[in-house]
């Protein structure tokens, strides 16, 4: 398989994800009740129930000012530390994508580490800090390694879901440099970070979409 994602393909998956994490309000609340403020759920789901209500506005883009347009949506729909991470990151993809209209798996490789890098220059945050970060950092690297392998389009992106799986499974077992875990007297130990798991299901939801 050969995967090709334009603005259609790439609009479904927000549908799909806006769908996960919907799903998921209640574990993603209790975990963040225990870990955070609690409202991570209600953050991240507004960022995307907004892309979805402008799901024709994107529809009318081409890929790059598409990203740039999502960024944009998110930093202004969404509050706390959230809303500017993913905009900075999808406005950093768009950069990335410049006029091309349709991503192949390795610009799809180089637009996931343009949001990756933009997220951590933002945040000032590195891997193993108990952050979303722990689950994109493996994920990104397990496909980056993969291409280089020369891995088909569908091992290679089976191997970037398993990272993000295996990255958000470790920071049950980490101690928060970041957000409201990090002040706690156990910095989260004993729990996945919140912002991971969410993480985690956005590139779980674009590797089944695009390999089903």
């Amino acid at each position: 398989m050969n995967i090709k994602i334009t603005s259609k393909e790439y609009v479904e998956y927000i549908e799909l994800v806006t769908k996960k994490i919907e799903e998921n309000k209640d574990y993603i609340t209790k975990l963040d009740s225990i870990t955070g403020d609690g409202d991570h759920w209600v953050n991240i789901n507004m960022g995307f129930q907004k892309l979805v209500e402008n799901k024709e506005l994107l529809l009318s883009l081409k890929l790059g000012d598409m990203f740039k347009k999502i960024g944009m949506l998110i930093m202004s729909t969404v509050g706390g530390s959230s809303g500017v991470l993913y905009g900075s990151a999808f406005i950093g993809a768009a950069k990335t994508i410049g006029d091309k209209e349709e991503m192949d798996i390795n610009l799809l490789c180089d637009v996931l580490e343009a949001e990756l890098n933009a997220i951590m220059e933002r945040g000032n945050a590195k891997p193993n800090f108990k952050t979303m970060i722990d689950s994109m950092y493996p994920a990104v690297n397990a496909l980056k390694d993969a291409l280089d392998k020369k891995l088909d389009d569908y091992d290679a992106l089976q191997a970037m879901k398993q990272g993000a799986i295996d990255g958000m499974n470790s920071t049950k077992d980490m101690e928060a440099v970041r957000g409201r875990a990090c002040y706690q007297p156990n910095k989260g130990v004993g729990h996945l970070d919140p912002g991971a798991v969410t993480m985690c299901y956005q590139l779980e939801v674009l590797v089944d979409y695009l390999c089903k």
